[in-house]
This record gives C-alpha cells, sequence and structure tokens, in this order.
C-alpha cells in the first residue's frame, strides 16, 4: 500500500491528471508536512517566500506588525488553501508580513523554485496562477471600497455573509483587526445586530 500524497491529491483536483509535465507529480508527492502550533509561523517577516503550501487542515493568518508591534491581520486561510509567492517580489525580496497558526494546523510545504521550473510551460498551473491573481485582487479592491464606504457593522454583516465559517473559527480579537476595529467595538456591533 502506498502512502498517501495530500498535496498530490488535491492538485490532481485543480490540474487535469493527465496532462501534467514531467517530474511535477513527483515534486507534488514528495511534499512534506508541517505540524504548526497555535501562534507558530509559517513564514516570518524578513524572509523570501520559499514554498508552496497548501493547508490540509487548520487556520493561518497573514498579518502585518506595525512600528509599536501591533499585528493588524490582512487575510485569514482556512482549510484546502493553496499559497504560493505568486508575484517575484516576493520571491527575492524579504517579506514584510507573517503567516502563522491562530490554530492547529497541518500544512503541506514543496519549494518553489523546482515547482516553478517544471510548471513554467503548463498551460493548466498559469491558468490557476492567472484565477488566483484575479481573485486576489477582486478581494482586495473589494475590501478597499468596504473601508471607504461601509460602516464597520457593514463591513461586519459583509464578512458574514462572504464567510460565515470565520467567527466559529477564528477569534474574536482576530476578527475585529481584520475588520478595522477593536475587538470591544466588534462586540457592541454584534449585540446591537444580535
Amino acid at each position: 500500500m502506498s502512502e498517501p500524497r495530500p498535496l498530490l491529491q488535491h492538485l490532481q483536483t485543480l490540474l487535469p491528471a493527465d496532462a501534467w509535465p514531467a517530474g511535477a507529480k513527483e515534486l507534488a508527492a514528495a511534499a512534506r508536512p508541517r505540524l504548526l502550533a497555535t501562534g507558530q509561523a509559517l513564514l516570518e517577516a524578513g524572509q523570501p517566500w520559499q514554498h508552496l503550501h497548501w493547508i490540509e487542515r487548520g487556520v493561518l493568518r497573514l498579518c502585518l506588525i506595525d512600528a509599536q508591534g501591533r499585528a493588524s491581520n490582512k487575510n485569514f486561510h482556512l482549510d484546502g488553501t493553496l499559497l504560493w509567492p505568486i508575484t517575484p517580489r516576493l520571491r527575492q525580496e524579504p517579506v514584510g508580513f507573517w503567516i502563522e497558526a491562530l490554530r492547529p494546523s497541518r500544512v503541506w510545504s514543496l519549494p518553489w523554485t523546482p515547482w516553478q521550473t517544471v510548471c513554467a510551460d503548463w498551460p493548466d498551473w498559469q491558468t490557476l496562477e492567472r484565477h488566483t491573481l484575479a481573485a486576489l485582487l477582486d478581494d482586495k479592491m473589494r475590501r478597499e471600497q468596504q473601508f471607504l464606504q461601509l460602516s464597520a457593522a457593514q463591513r461586519y454583516q459583509a464578512m458574514l455573509q462572504e464567510h460565515p465559517d470565520w467567527p466559529q473559527r477564528i477569534a474574536l480579537r482576530h476578527l475585529a483587526s481584520w475588520l478595522g476595529v477593536t475587538d470591544v467595538a466588534l462586540s457592541r456591533i454584534r449585540r446591537r445586530l444580535a
């Protein structure tokens, strides 16, 4: 009986299994799991991003730390999310953010450079990259519009519609940071809307 290869299995759901370039399946099958405890970093500020990651289970946050040492949550990534350094700058320069576990997580990691080399001319991978980049841009533009045009309560309601599982899996203080309010203000909003 062969050893399970969860990252390979996940990628095969996203990319046609019969059209993989030589070596890609072997690379994906060689990915290794990493168990992260709550608060443990997957990527620290000051490091270049050198891996493709797939969250088999868990909750991660991408956050920035300001000059006073306060964290500001930029995004959350839950089960099934595939993350990689999608821009050249992320791969070549130290990043200015952290990716850390908010709950115990199991993350599969694959070195980016060999994967990129094998998949550089693969049309299916290029299509996935374009869709991912478009989704990131759409999300960023939507969040910017919400911050400019919606009240904190309206942003909270939009979050509930877009991410109904977040309140059960992400602590109130982290949601508040993502919404741009204090946890006290978010508690008041939640009581008012209840």
